[in-house]
């Protein structure tokens, strides 16, 4: 089918299937794919062509396909995309605009010129890079990695101290712990789609940016210097063979950086040239490793010689065996942790097939597959080499030929093993000074060896091996980590070049990084810290199968089985343990560093959003606490202000969000509502629901929720918010909105609704609040975005469908909304905050100035408490208020009573008064009709008699009195907090009651907020 392009017009019968010709002719090929699914494929009919001319099925109605779920295209044919639910459910017919977010889909589903598409899908497919299944690309990559130098030279040495028996026990051990991890990896990587970035891309994709950013950076630069560890272990080799055969450049330390440069740039040509050359070295080298292998088996079973009984292999020997199976710990270094510090590094390296992911064929299945593979032959190989080599040497020999049992000689004063065997290493065992022997000679595996020179290649393959895999290892980490753009300046080593898109500039960086570290030629206090950041990424990768597992989030579905939540977690805590055992400054610094990084990611918020196992525990916790809030009681001493503010979109009215922001940040609730005007039409909701308004918000820092809703009119969606916002109980107990100033200029039905929504919050137990400011509330008539005509609007109607159609297609756009100031953004300074306290409504109107005087812009503030009294009682009535507010400990400590408020207001004002309700007065003359006044009256309720005016005469006095009083008391406070006047339903018209309002506050310089609590208290001065 083709998807017409979405545009001010679309009429949904485009979107209806067209029946091929080849249907209508009666040429249809079956319905077994190439007839209903065959719309599916590359084909431009759609889906139900095929059975429409069948069986009158009409659809655009889609099976399931790989495509609606992938975020990328496959060459040589056209994506494919799922019908949105508008195109399913509308009307055919119909000719309004689909949703915004049908929008983009559309567009991509659309057309465009097909001859285009056509010439696109012709050229020449894209070249295919190199990719690696679980063998050469994991298993024995991570091999590699694991076999080092430890296995060669210290593993005898290690066997001599430890025994056998505990030998193994190190060795099952060190294989758990990374068996662990592997596992942990293992289910990670089969847990969706793995792209390239190895480490780094599992843990952050896992744990999120912040603990995923720092280790990728870690590792990868732990990778760049092992590349100069093992790069000098091989030079150093090589220079003592060089000096055995007497051939010396200048001096050690120099021939080690020589040789180790070349060395290192030879192994970046490689790597410069394609993984499938550094591929093909790495078989090589596993080739000469596997032959080393073999020649140490076949050495150990050959008859030993003369010279090699001397040196103490006597082939294999049942009481050798027995005699090495316990351990003799000799020197400092004797003892089992001892050992295992030094063991355990040598069977790090299973992350090495995990850090090329992106070169992968399938990462998913190779990963597991290969990583665990790795983990169990060479778990096998050191079992095997330690009890071999403890079956066939013994732990002292001298090396000396003579040192035979003569039969001159006695054979009673001899010491030790060898003398079963003729041999007598007495002396050199008393005194401490035999050479020879697996507790004396690093190179007893030679000694064993069939032939001693296979034995350094192994050793160079194992380093050389190592070396070139942290070389690819860290460029690949490093350009993913680069590409996400977590930390500044280090985008510039992030671009790919070629087919395999191979980080070059990050291949240079780590050759420098490298060619640095060999320079010094003393690796010993550094490589510590390198094990460290290793054992620093296997922690986190086990706590991030955890943490994944332990949230119970519907997006862990690894495919991987075998693993489990809390053998991840001993992982994670086994791994810091032997930070902390190998080398525990290292782990201080490689904490220090996470730390650190973990805070600048924190701190800098980037705008990513992975899906991590964080946010889906974020959810959790939150849910966990909101359930848990129902088994706790309200008491007042917990009472907090949780406020709905009836804002529409947010960025319309920023006095209003910034002055609730004050008291509510870090406090309480504080949530945002707006009601769209309209009937339920796409185009409303998205407006309703719109993503920028929650953007606008966490661009001005503000800690709110957002809610909208649609609604036929204003009210109705006022009252669904009130109902409706909210969870258990956390749920807004008080409503803010802002003054309707245009109230004389709307209809008066929006005038009414106005004052409903006042009762309707009443009804449901809400404290309320009115704000107004003299310049006014509405800030979006500069840049003509969305109003909300119920609140602080211009002369429009709230029941003009046509309005908020305009408006909501005006306040869409690429820009983001602007975020202008208010009063409330700025220092107060040293002004005053007046609060006219004048009827207990429970403590409200003076809880929340005490909140706004905890912030840092009111603190200057001075808070003055004004209250109604009478002239011969007035210090005794300001005493009684004063030790009131003291056992509230508010720290309001100025108080002054009013008796002028209750005089007459001057003449000029009332009729001020009069005439701004003349408007909604209703005419009684006596010649009309006497009932039609109270049938006009329920018809108009917002009508005003002359009953009503004469029933709340003096409250209506009242106001008009308190405005004078404010105009000479208040006229340069920061802000004014009023005790807001009540109106009895079906007593004072809601016009009469707005007039109330409106003359309270009028001609008004500081801001002023209008208070009425719900009757109950908020203020306590008991302790329980």
């Amino acid at each position: 089918m083709e998807l017409p392009v979405v545009g001010d017009g679309v009429h949904l019968a485009s979107y209806r299937p067209r029946v091929p010709q080849s249907v209508v002719s009666g040429k249809a090929t079956g319905l077994n794919g190439s007839g209903y699914y065959q719309g599916y494929g590359d084909s431009s009919s759609v889906a139900s062509c095929g059975s429409e001319a069948v069986t009158g099925y009409d659809t655009v109605d889609a099976p399931p396909h790989y495509d609606f779920y992938a975020n990328t295209e496959v060459w040589g044919r056209r994506r494919r995309f799922r019908p949105s639910l508008y195109q399913l459910y509308a009307n055919p017919q119909d000719d309004s605009r689909p949703p915004m977010y049908e929008e983009t889909a559309g567009e991509q589903m659309g057309g465009g010129d097909s001859s285009e598409e056509d010439e696109e899908e012709l050229k020449d497919p894209p070249p295919e890079p190199t990719r690696f299944g679980w063998v050469q690309g994991v298993m024995i990559r991570c091999m590699l990695n694991i076999w080092g130098v430890i296995l060669y030279l210290r593993l005898p040495w290690i066997t001599a101290q430890a025994g056998i028996g505990l030998t193994w026990v190190i060795i099952l051990l060190s294989s758990f712990i990374t068996g662990i991890t592997g596992l942990s990896t293992s289910a990670i990587a089969t847990n969706g789609k793995v792209k390239g970035g190895g480490t780094y891309f599992l843990i952050s994709r896992s744990l999120g940016p912040e603990l995923g950013g720092s280790i990728g950076l870690i590792f990868a630069f732990a990778n760049a210097v092992a590349v100069a560890m093992h790069t000098v272990g091989f030079a150093e080799t090589v220079t003592d063979l060089m000096r055995e055969n007497g051939a010396v450049m200048v001096d050690r330390i120099n021939d080690i950086r020589i040789i180790g440069i070349i060395t290192v740039t030879c192994l970046l040509g490689i790597s410069m040239a394609g993984m499938s050359w550094e591929s093909k070295a790495q078989v090589l080298f596993f080739f000469v490793i596997m032959v080393s292998f073999v020649n140490y088996i076949v050495g150990t079973i050959i008859p030993a010689s003369a010279q090699k009984q001397a040196k103490g292999f006597f082939s294999y020997k049942a009481d050798i065996f027995a005699t090495n199976f316990v351990p003799d710990w000799r020197g400092p270094e004797g003892s089992f942790f001892g050992m295992f510090s030094i063991f355990f590094p040598s069977a790090t390296g299973i992350l090495a097939g995990a850090n090329i992911s992106g070169d992968l064929r399938n990462p998913t299945v190779a990963i597991p597959r290969g990583t665990l593979m790795a983990i169990f032959w060479t778990t096998i190989s050191y079992l095997i080499i330690a009890a071999t080599i403890g079956a066939c040497v013994v732990r002292d020999a001298s090396g000396v030929l003579n040192d035979t049992i003569s039969s001159s000689s006695s054979s009673e004063d001899c010491v030790g093993l060898a003398c079963r065997y003729g041999w007598d290493f007495s002396e050199c065992t008393k005194n401490g000074t035999c050479t020879q022997g697996i507790m004396n000679y690093y190179q007893s595996m030679s000694m064993v060896s069939a032939f001693a020179p296979l034995i350094s290649a192994g050793i160079f393959g194992a380093t050389l091996s190592s070396a070139l895999a942290c070389l690819v290892s860290a460029p690949k980490v490093f350009q993913c980590l680069c590409k996400d753009k977590l930390y500044p300046l280090i985008g510039f080593f992030g671009k790919s070049y070629g087919k395999n898109d191979e980080p070059l500039r990050g291949y240079l960086l780590t050759y420098v990084i490298a060619v640095c570290f060999i320079l010094i030629a003393e690796l010993n206090t550094i490589a510590p810290i390198i094990s460290n950041f290793f054992l620093c990424s296997y922690s986190l990768i086990n706590f991030s199968c955890f943490h994944a597992s332990v949230t119970n989030s519907p997006g862990w579905r690894p495919s991987f089985r075998f693993y489990s939540k809390w053998l991840s977690l001993l992982g994670a805590v086994c791994c810091v343990v032997i930070m902390f055992l190998l080398t525990w400054w290292a782990a201080l610094i490689a904490f220090g560093v996470v730390f650190i990084l973990l805070g600048y990611t924190l701190y800098k918020k980037p705008a990513v959003n992975w899906g991590s196992s964080v946010q889906a525990s974020s959810y959790s916790i939150a849910l966990s606490q909101c359930v848990g809030l129902n088994h706790v009681e309200d008491h007042v001493k917990n009472y907090r202000p949780q406020c709905l503010v009836l804002t529409g979109p947010p960025c319309c009215r920023p006095a209003l969000v910034d002055l609730v922001s004050c008291f509510t940040k870090r406090l309480s609730l504080m949530m945002c509502g707006n009601v769209v005007a309209a009937g339920p039409s796409p185009t409303a909701l998205q407006e309703a629901v719109s993503e920028r308004h929650v953007a606008w918000l966490n661009q001005r820092k503000v800690k709110s929720f957002y809610r909208g809703v649609v609604a036929a009119e204003l009210r109705s969606g006022v009252n669904a918010l009130l109902q409706g916002a909210g969870l258990g109980r956390i749920k807004p107990n008080v409503l803010l909105m802002g003054f309707k100033k245009d109230w004389r200029c709307v209809s008066p039905q929006a005038a009414h609704n106005y004052i409903g929504i006042l009762h309707d919050a009443f009804d449901l137990h809400y404290g309320v609040c009115v704000l107004r400011v003299k310049e006014g509330l509405d800030a979006s008539r500069p840049f003509q975005s969305h109003v909300n005509p119920g609140f602080d609007g211009g002369p429009e109607s709230i029941n003009t469908p046509a309005s908020i159609q305009t408006s909501v297609s005006s306040s869409v756009s690429v820009d983001p909304d602007p975020q202008p100031s208010s009063v409330f953004q700025e220092k107060q300074g040293k002004k005053t905050i007046d609060i006219y306290w004048l009827s207990d409504d429970g403590g409200l109107t003076l809880l929340l100035p005490y909140l706004l005087t905890r912030r840092k812009r009111w603190a200057g503030c001075k808070v003055r408490v004004f209250v109604g009294g009478d002239t011969d009682k007035k210090e005794e009535q300001k005493e009684e208020v004063l030790a009131l507010i003291k056992k509230f400990r508010l720290g309001f400590h100025d108080v002054e009573v009013l008796p002028d408020i209750y005089q007459l207001p001057q003449p000029g004002n009332v009729l001020q008064f009069e005439d701004s309700v003349n408007r909604f007065r209703l005419d009684t003359n006596p010649k009309q009709d006497s009932d039609s006044g109270p049938q006009r009256q329920q018809e108009e309720p917002w009508m005003i008699t002359e009953q009503d005016l004469e029933r709340n005469k003096a409250k209506s006095l009242r106001q008009i009195r308190l405005n004078e009083v404010l105009q000479d008391y208040s006229r340069e406070a920061a802000l004014i907090v009023i005790t807001m006047p009540v109106g009895r339903r079906g007593v004072c018209p809601s016009t009469l009651f707005l007039a109330w309002l409106d003359v309270l506050s009028r001609d008004l310089r500081p801001p002023v907020l209008l208070v009425r609590g719900n009757q109950e208290n908020v203020l306590t001065f008991y302790c329980q």
